[in-house]
């Protein structure tokens, strides 16, 4: 089963006008959302085994972790004030909440993709090859800002193909083995059985550009401040099931893997191609690197080059990004997305 890790365009728009939410007040009762993909499966486990209910309690809260089938549309619900959080990419988190004036702190780095995302082509040949052909893919995701970044790795655009054709990616599969299809960019596990096909030939992938399709969890950065025991209850229950995995626990594993699709080896060669945080020092690490900054730009650049930045956006710089040091990229009077590593350093230092 595949997530659609993708930007709605139109529905974000259609939030940009929401009215700011009221100043976030002290409260005991939250709500997150996730979707189904290989880095968010830990949160279903999470909310199936009592681990979360076990955290919650512990900080005399209730979280309720809530699987939304539709990605963006959990995502939607989340900018609408209906969720404190929600699983989602560093791109889709710029475009659509903070796109949308709510201010979202990035509060666990669970992965990058690795190799999950992949452009592929049909026959023999390289990227250059693209040229004069048509690409499919799901338009404004992060299969479109891989083919980007695959595209200017060898001096080639967009503007060089026959053109970009929305596909989605219930159908990407039987889309390939059509005679039409030249191209296709898609993640897995559709990658995966793609690539079963003798003639498909991947040509990039998101190794190629390691740590620029970030998982998170996001949550209102207002509600974390008035409420910091949810954020405490949120990492400490997530780095104990990271924990579980690390140690390959086959019970954790295999469940996660029947609820996403698949089997046990279908799951462990998901998690190959995908950079787990099990470690929150590794985490940590990545989120005070000195890439992350580069990254967020090159992601706002694609993201107003597409017109999806934010409503009337006058530049990429437009959105703010803060980081742990303080630093910020884009505009700093108008920060609302927030790289912040307290509550992972308190897991490193064992103070949840």
């Amino acid at each position: 089963m595949s997530v659609l890790r993708h930007i709605a365009a139109s529905t974000a728009i259609l939030l940009f006008g929401l009215a700011a939410p009221a100043p976030a007040q002290e409260k005991t009762d939250f709500r997150i959302a996730w979707s189904i993909y290989v880095g968010w499966m830990p949160w279903g486990y999470l909310e199936d085994s009592g681990i979360m209910d076990k955290w919650a309690e512990k900080y005399g809260i209730d979280v309720e972790i809530v699987q939304i089938n539709d990605y963006v549309e959990s995502i939607n619900q989340y900018t609408a004030g209906a969720f404190d959080g929600v699983s989602a990419t560093n791109m889709d988190t710029l475009s659509i909440p903070a796109g949308s004036g709510v201010d979202t702190t990035a509060l666990i780095v669970g992965d990058f993709s690795n190799g999950n995302d992949a452009v592929i082509l049909k026959g023999e040949g390289g990227l250059s090859d693209l040229a004069g052909k048509p690409v499919n893919l799901v338009e404004l995701s992060v299969s479109h800002y891989l083919l980007a970044r695959a595209l200017d790795s060898v001096g080639l655009a967009e503007a060089d193909l026959a053109g970009v054709v929305n596909t989605s990616d219930a159908d990407m599969i039987a889309a390939f083995q059509t005679d039409d299809v030249e191209a296709v960019v898609t993640w897995n596990p559709l990658v995966s059985t793609i690539l079963d096909d003798p003639a498909a030939n991947k040509l990039f992938d998101s190794s190629d550009i390691p740590g620029e399709i970030i998982d998170l969890m996001v949550v209102n950065t207002e509600t974390l401040e008035a409420n910091p025991e949810f954020g405490r209850a949120l990492v400490g229950a997530w780095y104990e099931v990271m924990g579980l995995m690390m140690a390959g626990d086959e019970e954790v594993l295999t469940a996660m893997a029947e609820a996403s699709g698949t089997d046990l080896e279908g799951y462990k060669a998901q998690l190959a191609s995908t950079q787990m945080f099990y470690d929150p020092a590794d985490a940590v690490a990545f989120a005070q690197g000195a890439e992350l900054p580069s990254t967020m730009t090159s992601v706002a650049e694609f993201l107003f080059d597409k017109g999806i930045l934010g409503e009337g956006a006058p530049s990429a710089d437009f959105i703010g990004v803060a980081y742990p040091d303080g630093s910020t990229t884009g505009d700093p009077n108008n920060v609302n997305f927030r790289f912040d590593t307290t509550y992972m350093q308190m897991a490193v230092d064992g103070a949840l």
